[in-house]
């Protein structure tokens, strides 16, 4: 729907972490009760491609690169079907845990292996499990990357994300200097994993098992409440293949998508969403 007079359309970024297997390893766990939790992702693919191209929606699949050397016929379906990659690091790994040479390393890898296997050129990112280092924004500009979407500072509004910031717990805290590394705010409330995931480790247990229809009340609460407060907003929703991809948790997926394309927004790809947001802050 074209904006008119009185009107602002906002956006929906629908993105998926095709973490399969990385995931797993990355924590530690390789043998083959967890390994084939995440095996289950590639399963889902093209039930996932299917429900898309059905709708007509173009999403974004964040990637890391273990998973497009590992099941490269799936990535490049997702490539065929036109849909945005971005990366998602090599193996999972937290920034967190690397230095600025393990961060660019990890990203400059993963990158070769998404242009080797699918031609595309991903010039967005998400860090796994959501987290920043003092590297974190310069690496990615000077990988080139034209946005990030790990950060929550804002729920439908996206941003330049900032460098320099200094946390001092004996002062006010320090915001650094914007720049042009536009952010794509997303929220654990509005992601599939948590919700849906069961975890047990030996100090804590994650229980997730929710119903569908439930948790996608949350979701569809969150847009509503963006197209009546903030029009022209954006909300990016984040779901994982080996999560979403259980049948009856597409069925509540495809009823989630069928309700918010019979409200006034667009499906777009984060890329195509920054670039606007880019041309709209100029």
């Amino acid at each position: 729907m074209p904006d008119t007079p009185g009107t602002r359309e906002s956006t929906i970024c629908l993105t998926f972490d095709f973490d399969a297997i990385s995931l797993w390893l990355a924590r530690g766990q390789t043998s083959p009760g967890p390994i084939s939790r995440g095996e289950f992702g590639a399963h889902a693919i093209p039930r996932i491609l299917a429900m898309l191209r059905e709708r007509e929606i173009t999403a974004t699949f964040f990637i890391p690169g273990h998973t497009v050397d590992t099941y490269p016929g799936q990535c490049a379906m997702i490539a065929d079907a036109g849909h945005e990659i971005a990366l998602h690091g090599y193996l999972h790994e937290p920034v967190s845990k690397l230095d600025r040479a393990g961060e660019l390393a990890a990203a400059q890898r993963a990158r070769e292996s998404i242009r080797r296997v699918t031609g595309y050129e991903a010039v967005g990112n998400r860090t796994p499990s959501w987290d920043f280092t003092p590297s974190t924004v310069d690496v990615l500009l000077e990988l080139g990357c034209e946005y990030d979407s790990s950060l929550m500072g804002t729920d439908y509004t996206p941003y330049y994300a900032r460098r320099g910031d200094v946390a001092d717990p004996d002062g006010p805290y320090r915001f650094g200097e914007p720049t042009s590394l536009v952010e794509l705010p997303v929220s654990w409330s509005l992601d599939d994993y948590p919700q849906f995931e069961y975890l047990r480790t030996d100090t804590a247990i994650m229980p997730g098992l929710r119903s569908p229809d439930s948790v996608f009340r949350n979701f569809l609460d969150d847009v509503d409440y963006m197209i009546r407060e903030e029009p022209g907003g954006v909300c990016v929703l984040t779901f994982h293949p080996q999560v979403i991809g259980r049948g009856h948790r597409m069925m509540g997926l495809e009823r989630l998508l069928d309700a918010c394309r019979e409200r006034p927004v667009s499906f777009r790809t984060c890329l195509d969403t920054a670039r606007a947001f880019r041309r709209g802050s100029a």
